[in-house]
């Protein structure tokens, strides 16, 4: 049967033109060598063009702001690694310690700050092996508490040596060196403060524990409102005259005695509340200061701690993102300078203002807008009433009011012109800033060049130690 739509044949007549087949495309011989295809003759489209220049772009930002910030951080490492070799002078005198005061930035939670220190600053702190504490605060005020009580306990001693202090575990370890024998640290100790919350706080506390008593000043009684009167529930009653609900199995109520009493268990332990201040900022003017007050302070320093929010600033904290390497070297710098205590200077004016109101001024900019509005007094039920908790002091979003006084006795660490110089002198090695693909290519290598060079090339003439 015939095909009701045959294939159209060529025309061959007079007139016609034969097209020959396109031949296939010749394969590269190199390509072809190495089982690879053809490349292709033209461009990707344009999309396509933009989405690997922008994907390059980005990712070349991100490497070489990698690589450039571990670059930063290893020229202060080994800088300060010295400093892990001396000797304490004593065997049994204590070694020197930082005190580190980290705090939750405004808007956010104390891991961000923990994270910050981690990256930036601990690297340097542990090249240099110093030894540092901690002093952490989740909330406002918290610093300003720690700083303050440090400060009377040292009063106390020296103001009241027979009085009784509360035993607390840090209290129990100095009693238990004094009575072995074991000698302080002679020498410059240092603090060190992340963030301009956390170092208002810092002044704010310096100036409560020397200009403030030692013992907390009589509080107001909080303000008592009577509780509102509810309206009794209607109860309504059975024909027995029994109340609806009382009638439940005995057996059900030690099951709900039980999971309260697990409640009660597995409920972790509050934290202490924090003690309000002993003084207030208008207090400073009338305040005296105390008779055994050093001459000069332990020197401090104020990190930068960049920290925005919010999705308006998202090119800000790109820009930052970006230039990451640029704030590693500045810690570094900073961190060296405590680690090193070689040199300190004192805290300059300017424009009539103390350089310790003008330190870190710019990162006020950076706090969300929920800081500054004003909290409603806490309320706290009690007994059936209602008691109005004083509001907490703010100490963030108010000017910083300092005393001259003080002020004088403040010292900052400063770098030297010799470290500097040896920092700017240090190339770091690149085995320390190069990536894990670079760095497993480069074990590869030196395990094939090792496997290769511990057998070298030799005849293989057999063993002729033996005669046949």
């Amino acid at each position: 049967m015939a095909e009701p739509n045959p294939p159209a044949q060529p025309a061959t007549g007079a007139g016609a033109t034969y097209k020959a087949p396109t031949p296939a495309p010749k394969k590269n011989p190199v390509l072809a060598m190495m089982g690879l295809p053809n490349l292709p003759r033209k461009l990707p489209s344009r999309n396509w063009m933009i989405f690997w220049a922008i994907t390059g772009s980005i990712t070349t930002a991100v490497v070489y702001d990698k690589r450039q910030r571990k670059r930063a951080t290893a020229k202060w490492k080994h800088v300060v690694s010295p400093l892990s070799k001396e000797l304490i002078g004593s065997p049994n005198q204590l070694p020197r310690k930082l005190t580190i005061y980290l705090e939750a930035p405004p808007g956010d939670g104390l891991r961000v700050a923990q994270e910050h220190f981690l990256e930036y600053a601990k690297p340097v702190l542990a090249a240099s092996g110093l030894d540092w504490e901690f002093v952490q605060g989740r909330q406002q005020g918290d610093v300003r508490a720690a700083v303050a009580e440090k400060i009377r306990r040292s009063r106390r001693e020296q103001e009241r040596p027979g009085e009784e202090v509360v035993k607390t575990e840090e209290n129990s370890i100095d009693d238990l060196r004094k009575k072995m024998g074991v000698p302080e640290y002679e020498g410059v100790n240092g603090d060190v403060v992340f963030g301009l919350h956390a170092w208002k706080e810092y002044v704010r506390g310096l100036h409560e524990g020397w200009l403030g008593p030692l013992d907390a000043p009589a509080q107001p009684e909080p303000e008592v409102k009577p509780a509102p009167v509810k309206a009794a529930p209607a109860v309504e009653q059975t024909d027995s005259n029994k109340i609806e609900g009382d009638d439940k199995p005995e057996g059900d109520k030690p099951e709900e005695e039980k999971k309260e009493e697990k409640k009660d268990k597995e409920k972790k332990p509050e934290r202490p509340p924090q003690p309000p201040p002993y003084n207030s900022p208008e207090d400073y003017s009338m305040a005296t200061l105390p008779v055994h007050i050093p001459a000069e302070f332990h020197p401090s320093n104020p990190i930068t701690f960049p920290h925005r929010l919010g999705f308006r600033h998202t090119f800000v904290r790109l820009n930052r993102f970006f230039n990451r390497r640029k704030l590693a070297d500045e810690i570094g710098r900073e961190v060296a300078a405590v680690c090193f205590a070689a040199s300190s200077r004192e805290w300059r004016e300017a424009d009539g203002l103390h350089e310790q109101q003008l330190v870190l001024a710019h990162e006020e900019h950076d706090w969300p807008k929920s800081v500054w509005k004003n909290e409603e007094p806490v309320e706290n039920a009690d007994d059936g009433a209602v008691v109005a908790a004083p509001p907490k002091e703010k100490i963030w979003t108010s000017p910083l009011v300092v005393d001259a006084r003080l002020m004088q006795r403040m010292r900052r660490f400063e770098i030297s012109p010799e470290h500097e110089a040896r920092a700017a002198a240090y190339v770091v090695p690149e085995e320390e800033i190069e990536g894990w693909i670079k760095g497993s290519l480069r074990s590869v290598w030196r395990w094939g060049v090792n496997s290769w060079n511990s057998r070298p090339m030799r005849p293989n003439v057999g063993d002729i130690s033996g005669e046949e």
